[in-house]
């Protein structure tokens, strides 16, 4: 269907300005034209010529006759511009006009409720006690509130501070009806939070004016108040899973390495000249998985590597990962301190004494093999996936060949490592022992710690 432009139409077949058109199809194929979606009925006054093919000008008077308004299929929102064709969405459909009236006289209610009758999107409760209005108007939820100043059982203005006290009432909109227009009253009603003043009773179109305004703007303010919410309410999400992240990613990293790695970009490495590094290794665990379910093998290897956990963090100790069944686990980085020495010898005799009770308390054949080395290391992340904080260099090689030259139950140290710790723990000295790829080297086996006589 053609789309003409009624106003210009209009214009140009009622002033002098002629206009052509082909009245075979505009007349004769047409009796109506669409204007806005809204069926238009032209009448035009026809010259006495049987000629269709005659244009028409200005001496041919058109007429709308009709504005047919198809209530099937068309809607109209008087509030758009003339040349708009369609209406946008807006989130304040969501909330319907809803007027409160507190007014003990039930005649001004019966007033105002057949002013807004006509009103079919405006809903309209009266309350004539005003006791109950509070609770009135957190039973309706109004967009705005008339509320009379002058009533027998409590002063209009002792209840506009009631609403304005109330934390669920006190952002409505308050227009005060009144039967006197006085300006020391109005002051005082504007100073108490009533947002409009009218001189019961207005005139309907004024009121219903005055209606809209306000419940829009608190419209308005609710959508605000609800965006604001759900960005808090996101935030306060974003926050519990950035916490989340940061949990894991302390689990896989030291915090000084993980804050490192939000900040930068490619290789973090660092050299540290005093550590001791330990590599522990589970004797008859290969043994033991072949008579147990692979599920229960996994269960109790968590539960030991879980304490072993609790004791790296006890000590101040970095654990560094774990393979198959050995676990790995550093003294002095990523901060480094002077009694690394000390704080390694510590978790090792802590790790027997916990394989100890597992053994007895399970009625398993387990024991554990330790080996010890001191000296310096390169420590950090290298690859772009599946990032691990792990250590290079002799001293990580001399420390696992400690403990696969070692003996079940042993805690075997080199010599680097001895005279960190030599004053402070028992030894027993294996004298040299063979190390592959390292040739002879002396090694110690700590005893426990030395037992004080009080």
């Amino acid at each position: 269907m053609k789309q003409w432009p009624l106003p210009d139409l209009v214009m140009n077949l009622t002033y002098s300005q002629a206009i052509e058109f082909d009245r075979s199809y505009a007349v004769n194929q047409r009796e109506s034209l669409e204007f806005n979606g809204n069926l238009v009925t032209l009448k035009f006054k026809d010259r006495g010529r049987n000629d269709t093919r005659n244009p028409v000008t200005a001496k041919d008077s058109a007429v709308v006759s009709n504005i047919k308004f198809d209530s099937s299929r068309h809607s109209i929102d008087l509030k758009l511009p003339l040349n708009s064709g369609s209406k946008k969405s807006s989130s304040l459909t969501e909330y319907t006009v809803t007027v409160l009236l507190v007014d003990d006289q039930e005649m001004i209610g019966e007033a105002v409720r057949r002013m807004l009758a006509s009103e079919k999107d405006i809903k309209f409760y009266y309350c004539n006690d005003p006791a109950q209005a509070i609770n009135k108007a957190l039973e309706v939820k109004p967009t705005v509130i008339l509320q009379d100043l002058v009533m027998p059982e409590i002063d209009g203005l002792q209840l506009l501070r009631f609403f304005r006290a109330n934390s669920l009432t006190r952002d409505i909109p308050m227009i005060v009806l009144s039967s006197k227009e006085e300006a020391e009253l109005k002051a005082q009603a504007f100073s108490l939070g009533a947002n409009d003043y009218v001189v019961k009773l207005p005139d309907k179109v004024e009121l219903i004016a005055r209606i809209r305004y306000h419940s829009k703007a608190y419209m308005h303010l609710l959508e605000r108040n609800l965006a604001y919410q759900t960005m808090q309410d996101y935030l306060e999400k974003l926050e519990i899973e950035q916490k989340k992240s940061q949990e894991l990613l302390l689990n896989i990293l030291p915090e000084a390495i993980a804050e490192r790695l939000k900040k930068e970009q490619g290789i973090i490495a660092d050299e540290f000249a005093a550590v001791s590094v330990m590599f522990a290794d589970i004797v008859g665990f290969t043994q033991l998985s072949a008579s147990i379910l692979p599920k229960q093998l996994v269960h109790l290897l968590n539960d030991i590597f879980s304490k072993f956990d609790e004791l790296a963090e006890k000590h101040g100790l970095e654990k560094i990962k774990t393979i198959g069944d050995s676990y790995m686990v550093v003294a002095g980085l990523p901060n480094p301190r002077d009694d690394h020495g000390d704080a390694i010898a510590e978790m090792a005799i802590d790790m027997q004494a916990a394989i100890a009770k597992y053994r007895e308390e399970l009625g398993l054949n387990l024991s554990i093999r330790i080996g010890i080395h001191s000296g310096p290391v390169v420590a950090g992340i290298i690859g772009t996936k599946k990032f691990i904080y792990d250590l290079w260099g002799d001293t990580v090689n001399t420390a696992s060949r400690m403990e696969s030259h070692g003996i079940p139950d042993g805690i075997q140290i080199t010599e680097a490592t001895y005279l960190l710790i030599e004053d402070k723990y028992e030894f027993e000295k294996r004298g040299l022992i063979s190390v592959k790829g390292k040739g002879q080297m002396a090694a110690y086996l700590l005893k426990g710690r030395f037992e004080i006589d009080l």
